[in-house]
Formats: C-alpha cells, structure tokens, sequence
C-alpha cells in the first residue's frame, strides 16, 4: 500500500560517483517526510538520463564525476529542462567551479561539509522556486563579481590611442605593422602593448584580445 505522504514529497535525484556519499545523503533525506529520493546516478551521462526519464523536483549534483563532468551534466540537464532545479553539492569551493556552476543554471551550491539542517533548507527552498548558496559560497561568488566589475572599470581606462593598437592586435597584426598602421615608432607601439597588457590584467596579446572582446572592446577577426 502506498504511503500518502510520499504524494505531495520532494522528488530527489542524487547524482554522485562516490557509494558512501549516496549512501550517507539517501540515509539523512530519509528522515525527513517530505523527501523521496527516487533515483541515483553514479556520473554525468547518468544523471542526464535519470534526469530527463524521471523528471525529479530536486537534483543533488556532485561537479568531479566519471564520464561527464557535473558542469556539463548541469548544462545538459537545463537545456533538457529549463526549470530543472539543481542543487550542486560538492568538496571544490574554487571562484571557477561556483561561477561555472552558477552560470549554468545551478539553483543552489553547498559544499559538502554544509549542515543537514543547510541541506534540507537549499532542497525546500529551491523546490519553492528560489534559489540558495551557502555562505562562504556567496561570499566568493560576490567577490568574483567585484572583482570582475573592477577589472571592467580598468578596461575603460584605455586610452583612444590604446584601443587603436588594441584592434588592430584583434586583426592579427604584428608591433611593426602597428607601429606602421598609426604612423608611430615600434617602440611606441611597445609600450602601448605593454599598458593594454597591464590594465587588463592580461598575460599575453592573444589573452589581452580575448578579455577585450569579452568586453566589446574589439571584434574578432573570423
């Protein structure tokens, strides 16, 4: 006889290539009514599948998994089902991994040293359509952006001279052939690299026209 409390549960997928992992968050989300773990997935690609045949209300999502990587897995699923609500839950607290994870639609990121009590709260809360990060994750995230929106705020220091030599190194072109475009010394030319270089935080030229082009700055040459 079915057990009517399991009609009205949150439908959980928990995706993780670890057994004791699965083990230890299908045993805690067991002791919550409300909760039904319906599936397991043990790497990406699974995931995927379980994903779109069950259709969960709530997906536990490690990143670091065999077969396809939990970013991939969490663009897949999204792209599959836009209003797929995806917890990531995992050991990597990286400014990459949370700003990967959250541009590709995660609704919450706990780590996995996080409270039950954090757990439970992300599952509710992500079910009820909001979205939740844990603390120190926010934390992070907020300075990334912070960080990002400063080196933007350096980008539109560039000088008109500057962005001249900018886009004309977005279309291949070499100090000497710069140099000569704008009528100006080869060793002018170098020097206005080497601030371009500085106030995008740039290691090299090809890096420096990627960042711009992020940024509208300049367009890339096909």
């Amino acid at each position: 006889m079915s057990n009517p409390s399991l009609n009205h549960a949150i439908r959980i997928l928990i995706a993780d290539d670890h057994p004791v992992v699965r083990d230890g968050l299908r045993a805690m989300l067991s002791t919550q009514p409300d909760f039904q773990v319906v599936a397991e997935a043990i790497n990406g690609v699974e995931a995927v599948r379980q994903a779109a045949n069950l259709k969960p209300d709530v997906i536990l999502l490690d990143l670091e998994m065999p077969e396809l990587d939990g970013v991939a897995a969490l663009q897949q699923i999204r792209s599959e089902n836009p209003v797929a609500c995806v917890i990531v839950l995992t050991a990597y607290d990286a400014d990459e991994h949370i700003v990967n994870a959250v541009t590709a639609g995660a609704k919450g990121y706990l780590l996995k040293g996080a409270l039950r009590e954090d757990i439970f709260q992300a599952i509710r809360t992500v079910h009820e359509g909001g979205s939740l990060l844990q603390p120190i994750v926010a934390s992070k995230l907020m300075q990334h952006l912070s960080d990002q929106a400063a080196k933007a705020e350096d980008a539109l220091d560039l000088t008109p001279r500057e962005i001249e030599v900018l886009r004309l190194m977005a279309q291949g072109h070499s100090n000497k052939q710069i140099a000569t475009a704008l009528v100006i010394t080869e060793r002018t030319t170098k020097f206005h690299v080497s601030s371009i270089l500085a106030k995008l935080d740039a290691r090299n030229r090809t890096e420096a026209v990627k960042i711009a082009a992020q940024r509208g700055l300049v367009k890339l040459t096909e």
